[in-house]
């Protein structure tokens, strides 16, 4: 750490090495000592002075080393090179002392006051050259910088406030902040900031902007300043523009979910006949139940309580078919994902209702282990409900083919100890092969002729989006077993 007034005085000769400390120290200096170029990198490296005088010609490691290390990996450090041999021409001379770096030369002898002000005239060009250079970051910076003061007024801002709110610097410095902002931005969301950061706090958040020039989605921090260490006198900012960052993850996440749409609808045509006997089943009923509706009334004389007997359960079969309807049309609507505490076992059971006819005609005996009581998830429950349809309509597809094996599918889930619920797919048909085990989540990794090879890894990141995970392993003697883990979100109220 660098002080102001800390001078590292570097000179073989201790006189003349004491003589230099009692001048700087009466002008007011901390002054370090040391006997040696050596000895003065190493002070260096344990804490960089403010100043460097350093004597030229010394045994061992010589001023000149000494000003080639500092320009090297401490450039921001003015050294004062002093010398008896400059004045004789041997050795290292001036001019070459400042080519290698030095900010002054002196030449022995010289007086105090030669050296006082060769200390000034450094420290006054380490300064200049300090805020050139802050300047520079200051001007060439690509995020936004400005200094806010006490008042809510910008004191300084550069370039990039010109590009991003359509008018030049100058105009800008002075303007309150709500004056560039808009008083509802300023009162909502930059004023607590702000005043959060005057209070010696540092403060970072994101916000969309709304310019002349369109709306920005703009990162920002605020820093404290101060002139010293108690008054705290404006606020340092920074913002950087990530508008077309976050438009890329927008439509990254709206393309995952209209491919993950696609998907269900797929997984939906490949069970359209199980679908259409579950709607057809309570159709026939209803069709069943009204004409014995119509008998009864044309009885004589008309046998009114069979009838409405017959109307109670055509009304039944009509709120089953709306059932089945309405869980197919949460599996195909478009809509934004939720936040909501989902009924594991409800959710199986709702699927199972959706595949439990193409079970049916594939010969599949369902056996199910549903555990009563699960603490609810907390996720989008038509998003799980595909995972899930995923991997029973996987399971019906990998024991489809001709084969004596029994067929046998097995779903269940129950608690896990560490608060939760894990779901497990079983299926007793050829198993995965070893060379496809680390792949099958990947994209476009499928063993099916007609398959695209996405639904697994479209499970595994909607279940890892919900804090789970989702593996597979072998059901001994025959088959797969998937299992999926999910965090739970507490019990429904």
């Amino acid at each position: 750490m660098t002080t102001t007034n800390d001078i590292l005085v570097i000179e073989d000769d201790e006189i003349m090495r004491e003589a230099l400390a009692e001048w700087l120290e009466a002008a007011g200096y901390v002054v370090r000592k040391a006997a040696d170029g050596s000895a003065g990198l190493a002070a260096v490296r344990s804490a960089a002075p403010a100043l460097v005088v350093t004597d030229i010609h010394m045994p061992g490691t010589s001023g000149a080393v000494v000003i080639a290390e500092l320009q090297q990996h401490h450039p921001d450090i003015p050294v004062i090179a002093i010398s008896g041999l400059f004045q004789l021409g041997r050795g290292l001379d001036a001019d070459s002392a400042v080519a290698l770096g030095a900010a002054r030369t002196l030449a022995k002898p010289f007086t105090r006051r030669e050296l006082l002000q060769a200390v000034t005239v450094a420290d006054l060009a380490a300064r200049k050259r300090a805020e050139y250079l802050t300047r520079q970051v200051f001007e060439s910076a690509s995020d936004g910088v400005a200094v806010i003061g006490r008042d809510y007024r910008y004191q300084r801002v550069n370039p990039v406030y010109e590009r991003n709110w359509g008018m030049p610097a100058e105009r800008i410095v002075g303007m309150h902040v709500a004056d560039l902002s808009g008083t509802d931005v300023f009162e909502r969301t930059l004023k607590p900031h702000l005043d959060r950061c005057l209070a010696g706090e540092h403060v970072t958040f994101a916000e969309w902007f709304t310019t002349q020039l369109g709306r920005f989605y703009l990162s920002v921090s605020y820093s404290p300043l101060r002139l010293d260490s108690e008054r705290l006198e404006a606020v340092l900012v920074i913002s950087r523009d990530l508008t077309d960052h976050v438009l890329a993850s927008e439509a990254l996440r709206e393309a995952q979910a209209a491919l993950a749409r696609v998907n269900r609808v797929t997984t939906l045509g490949v069970l359209a006949a199980s679908i259409a006997h579950e709607v057809n089943q309570p159709l026939a009923a209803m069709v069943s139940s009204a004409g014995s509706c119509t008998r009864w009334l044309a009885a004589e004389p008309p046998q009114l309580e069979k009838a409405r007997r017959s109307l109670e359960r055509l009304a039944r079969d009509g709120q089953r078919a709306s059932e089945v309807i309405d869980r197919i049309r949460a599996l195909v609507m478009r809509q934004p994902p939720r936040q909501d505490l989902v009924d594991v076992k409800e959710t199986i059971l709702d699927v199972i209702a959706l595949t439990r006819d193409q079970m049916r005609r594939s010969n599949i005996a369902l056996e199910t282990a549903l555990a009563d009581g699960l603490s609810s998830v907390r996720g989008d429950r038509v998003q799980l409900q595909q995972v899930i349809l995923n991997l029973i309509a996987n399971a019906i597809d990998a024991m489809s083919a001709p084969g004596d094996r029994p067929r046998r599918l097995v779903i269940g889930c129950a608690a896990e100890a560490a608060d939760g619920v894990c779901i497990e797919v079983r299926d007793s048909g050829p198993g995965i092969a070893l060379e496809m085990a680390d792949t099958l989540f990947e994209p476009f990794c499928t063993s099916k002729p007609q398959g695209i090879g996405m639904g697994l890894s479209i499970s595994r990141s909607i279940v890892e989006a919900h804090g789970g995970r989702l593996w597979v392993a072998s059901n001994l003697p025959h088959g797969a077993l998937f299992q999926l883990s999910l965090p739970t979100g507490g019990r429904e109220p």
